[in-house]
């Protein structure tokens, strides 16, 4: 495997060497286990696709657009609700 540079501010840099070295891990493989850890945003979408389709196979629940914005704003007001506190 051939290595890359990437840069970042020194105090990320640090922040995560140090999270790195509590694991007993060096910051090289601790990004390495980072990054198998992390879904790309076609891999989240494809999950949930795959949930909704086992959802509604399991109970019929198929929301539509509506719905889901409705559902999503009413968890954005509890989130808030919750940390603003």
């Amino acid at each position: 495997m051939s290595d890359a540079n990437v840069r970042i501010p020194e105090e990320a840099k640090d922040r995560l060497a140090a999270i790195a070295a509590a694991e007993g891990l060096s910051l090289r493989a601790y990004l390495a286990r980072l990054a198998e850890t992390l879904l790309t945003p076609a891999e989240r979408a494809e999950r949930a696709e795959k949930a909704l389709a086992a959802l509604k196979e399991w109970n019929g629940y198929a929301p539509t657009a509506a719905e889901e914005q409705d559902l999503d704003s009413e968890l954005d007001r509890r989130l808030a609700q919750v940390t603003s506190r």
